[in-house]
């Protein structure tokens, strides 16, 4: 009798496992949303906002070192806060020191660009 039982207990544990097997995790989020956008964020950054930009630095390069900026929650050059919309202004319209990126750069290729500088 403790032999089926035994027998049963693996049959059960095995299906168990082939049914979990079968479900994929759920994509990894970071602190500050998805992670699959910020790895696209993070390709972009490194193609078209790394020559002013440094990612790993707050120390200026010929903008601004982005490293902290949510952390700091203010812009360096004119200290307003940091947000979602705030950043997605600055990287479409620029200022005087920085292109505009409306043209270059599609709104889904921003929003990525702003999760991942929020993971700096």
């Amino acid at each position: 009798m403790n032999c089926n039982f035994l027998i049963l207990g693996t049959a059960a544990l095995a299906v168990v496992g082939a049914v979990f097997a079968q479900d994929p995790p759920p994509a990894k989020k970071s602190a500050n949303g998805n992670a699959a956008a910020a790895a696209r964020g993070k390709e972009l950054f490194d193609k078209k906002c790394g020559i002013c930009h440094y990612a790993d630095s707050d120390q200026k390069k010929i903008g601004p070192g982005l490293k902290g900026i949510s952390k700091r929650g203010t812009f360096t050059v004119n200290n307003n806060k940091v947000t979602d919309e705030s950043l997605k202004t600055w990287i479409e319209n620029g200022d005087t020191l920085m292109p505009p990126f409306k043209d270059v750069l599609e709104p889904a290729q921003i929003k990525d660009v702003i999760a991942y500088v929020k993971t700096l």
